[in-house]
């Protein structure tokens, strides 16, 4: 699969999660995005930094709220986290998703658990599991561009060499 679709074990969390949560600001003195991933949710759960790898973490609503901390996103894609999956994100943290090439959907109503595996398509806007189908909504092409080329200044690297 792609970027854009993918297939990973569900890690679920709360709603209204902000980037403090995801990374705690005593970490960021450090550039090292391995400390980041080290240290993701560790105020939330200190064991949830090592379920990370490979899955697709589901959220409550307003995802990413807080502060506009693009290391919050550095450190969920630095961890592993295949694609960010919640009924609503901060509009920053949504924009701050792709433009370091993490995948975002907006999902209402998912029911899912930890560990089911949810498989995902941000081209067409789906996300499937436990046998349920969801229609999310699609990533715009400009998006979706951005996302293939691994990021903004990818993407923007790959323009302008043209």
């Amino acid at each position: 699969m792609t970027l854009l679709a993918g297939t990973g074990p569900a890690v679920c969390i709360g709603a209204d999660i902000d980037t403090d949560m995801v990374i705690a600001g005593r970490y960021l003195r450090t550039k090292d995005r391995g400390v980041w991933a080290e240290h993701a949710f560790e105020d939330l759960d200190p064991t949830l930094a090592t379920r990370l790898r490979g899955c697709v973490l589901v959220t409550g609503k307003n995802m990413g709220c807080g502060s506009s901390r693009e290391q919050a996103v550095m450190a969920l894609r630095e961890a592993g986290v295949l694609a960010v999956i919640a009924p609503s994100f901060a509009r920053i943290f949504f924009r701050n998703c792709i433009n370091v090439g993490l995948p975002v959907l907006e999902c209402e109503d998912l029911a899912c658990h930890d560990g089911e595996m949810i498989t995902y398509d941000c081209t067409i806007g789906t996300v499937n599991v436990g046998g349920n189908s969801y229609i999310c909504r699609s990533l715009s092409p400009r998006m979706q561009e951005i996302l293939v080329s691994g990021g903004l200044v990818e993407y923007w690297k790959g323009r302008l060499s043209r």
